[in-house]
């Protein structure tokens, strides 16, 4: 019986080409990395330069074209190319590694869903190649890493640019409340709604065949609510990470947009800016809320369905006024 390994090794590497569009720059970068590491110099016809090395050859032509080809390709563009392209827009690599990112297609995000204060946003954003291309050149990435003062100029943008589809849904705080209380209320089956509703919005503007969300939950609950709305040949793909999807990511930043003009609105009601997230500041405001404004406004601002909500509301003695249900008890892993 072979080794672990074994069969792997003895398989001939498969030939593979690369082709990524680079500037001037890039360029000359590439040929003096292959001319100091003594790749052969050869001649191509219609090339400004072409090299041979022992696992591939690299041309790169007038065009603007760099053609990589052979059986160590994958390898020279990972480890040679990409941190080399880096330095400048890595759109030429992008495209050479993520084709499908720059076809029509939808994403989706949401943003919201882990704040106690403010509604969960929920955005669709529907574009092709060229915009696509240039929201990678302008930063539009994962909105989390993004501060919140480039994410509405970014919003600008992504809104602006001709031939794409922008669509959002989100519940107002009233509404949310009144959802999240019913018996057997579940987050992800509104949010399934929401994001449902953002994309048939877009899709009725801008059709495209396929859409890209990242994955909150193993069942199929987007589809299912595609299909009560009637949306049909679309196919709706999930998985972790989609926001490495700029079409995606676009979605995260509209959908961030929207929550932090939520925020600000609710802030000036505060008088203060309210925080993110569900921690120890966010608790205390929540307690100044219904020391200000009564317990029953509490729902103005906050998820109450939090468990910080009903901490809130207990500690302060209000739960006559404003009675929510008692969260389960936490887990403890160990017991």
């Amino acid at each position: 019986m072979p080794k672990r390994g074994q069969d792997d090794e003895e398989k001939p590497k498969k030939l593979s080409t690369y082709t990524l569009k680079l500037d001037d720059e890039q360029m000359e970068r590439v040929r003096s990395i292959l001319s100091g590491r003594g790749w052969e110099a050869f001649d191509v016809a219609y090339a400004r330069y072409a090299f041979r090395g022992r696992d591939c050859n690299v041309t790169a032509y007038e065009s603007g074209k760099l053609v990589v080809a052979g059986k160590g390709t994958e390898e020279f563009v990972t480890m040679t190319l990409e941190p080399e392209v880096t330095k400048a827009p890595r759109l030429g690599y992008d495209q050479v590694l993520h084709p499908d990112w720059f076809e029509l297609h939808a994403g989706l995000d949401e943003s919201g869903k882990g704040d106690l204060f403010g509604p969960v946003v929920a955005a669709t954003v529907v574009a092709d190649r060229s915009a696509i291309e240039g929201w990678i050149r302008a930063g539009v990435k994962d909105s989390k890493k993004i501060a919140d003062t480039q994410i509405v100029k970014l919003d600008k943008l992504i809104r602006g640019t001709q031939g794409v589809a922008v669509a959002t849904c989100l519940c107002g705080m009233a509404k949310y409340n009144a959802i999240m209380s019913r018996p057997h209320a579940n987050l992800n089956r509104l949010l399934a709604w929401q994001h449902a509703t953002a994309l048939a919005q877009a899709l009725s503007a801008k059709r495209a065949p396929r859409g890209l969300l990242d994955q909150f939950s193993k069942e199929p609950l987007v589809q299912r609510e595609l299909a009560k709305m009637g949306v049909r040949d679309f196919d709706l793909q999930m998985r972790t990470k989609a926001e490495e999807d700029p079409v995606v990511a676009a979605a995260s930043v509209v959908a961030r947009a929207e929550y932090v003009r939520q925020i600000h609105a609710l802030s000036r009601h505060f008088g203060g800016p309210l925080q993110k997230g569900a921690g120890a500041q966010a608790k205390a405001q929540a307690a100044q809320i219904i020391e200000r404004f009564g317990a029953r406004s509490l729902g103005a601002f906050a998820k109450l369905h939090f468990r910080t909500s009903y901490e809130v509301v207990a500690e302060a003695g209000k739960l006559d006024e404003l009675p929510l249900p008692k969260p389960r008890e936490k887990m403890e892993w160990g017991r």
